[in-house]
């Protein structure tokens, strides 16, 4: 599938402040399963200092900052021809060792895979008790749980719509049984990281209904299996990721795949709004 996607964030501040840095990561990633055709971003008001650069997980960021200048508007718009190449999301093959959780990874690749493994949100006894018995009712396959636990979570777990706040603790998604997209996907990788699978958090955009207008942005987690590299599933949808998703940046922690972060001088006490609008639209398939 090929997209044209416009994305334009907006805040609006009572009265002018005085911005700190801010941190972009707005360009679709390039990798084997997503082209990357054009990608424009312009930042309004102009920064005074503008760089792109890398971060540790590959991702394209544009650093922006601006110097002494008091701002009540900032508009970012970023605009992309992508395509996502994909259709077949179950195109690979494991070896042997890696059909069974918990993996014993080879310790060239655990090096690799560490810190995918480990993090606070794997330290809740509930999430941990409960991965591990959707782990047994699929006698370890990796493959069936992984399935498993997307339908799972869609099945019982109520979306609801949160524009702002990081996600919640895996623990409060499962005690609670509703969240947001980045909420699910947070369950999706603590369950997975208690079962001994790397799991990492994607940031990015979701096709949607043939006859849907509107988007937002879209969160979903992606699992690291041998023999295919990271794959991504979606329980806020159910499904497997395809040519459906299209990523802007994925990271071992939600924070660092936030497509856009940033932080204002201090002393500023007053109000800001924030509005967004994604247009999204398939022009060849």
């Amino acid at each position: 599938m090929r997209y044209r996607i416009v994305h334009q964030t907006q805040y609006h501040y009572v009265e002018p402040v005085q911005l700190g840095l801010h941190l972009l990561r707005l360009q679709p990633r390039v990798d084997g399963s997503q082209r990357l055709h054009q990608f424009t971003c312009k930042v309004a008001p102009t920064p005074d200092k503008s760089t792109d650069w890398l971060d540790l997980e590959g991702n394209v960021c544009r650093q922006v900052q601006f110097v002494d200048t008091p701002i009540a508007t900032l508009t970012i718009t970023s605009q992309c021809d992508v395509e996502t190449l994909r259709s077949n999301p179950f195109d690979y093959l494991s070896p042997d060792w890696a059909m069974t959780a918990p993996l014993d990874y080879p310790q060239s690749v655990q090096r690799l895979v560490a810190p995918y493994l480990t993090s606070p949100c794997t330290h809740s006894p509930a999430v941990i008790d409960w991965a591990q018995q959707q782990l047994h009712q699929v006698d370890g396959n990796v493959g069936l749980f992984l399935t498993g636990l997307t339908q799972t979570i869609y099945q019982t777990c109520t979306y609801e719509t949160r524009h702002h706040g990081p996600p919640w603790p895996a623990g409060v998604v499962l005690a609670k049984q509703r969240g947001s997209c980045r909420d699910f996907a947070v369950l999706f990788m603590a369950a997975c990281r208690a079962v001994g699978l790397a799991a990492r958090f994607v940031s990015g955009y979701q096709r949607g209904d043939a006859d849907q207008t509107t988007h937002e942005l879209h969160a979903w987690p992606e699992v690291y299996i041998p023999g295919g590299g990271w794959r991504g599933f979606d329980p806020t949808l159910g499904l497997a990721v395809a040519d459906g998703h299209i990523a802007l940046a994925a990271a071992v922690e939600p924070t660092q795949a936030a497509p856009i972060t940033g932080r204002l001088q201090s002393g500023y006490l007053g109000q800001s709004t924030l509005t967004a609008n994604i247009r999204l639209n398939v022009v060849d398939s």
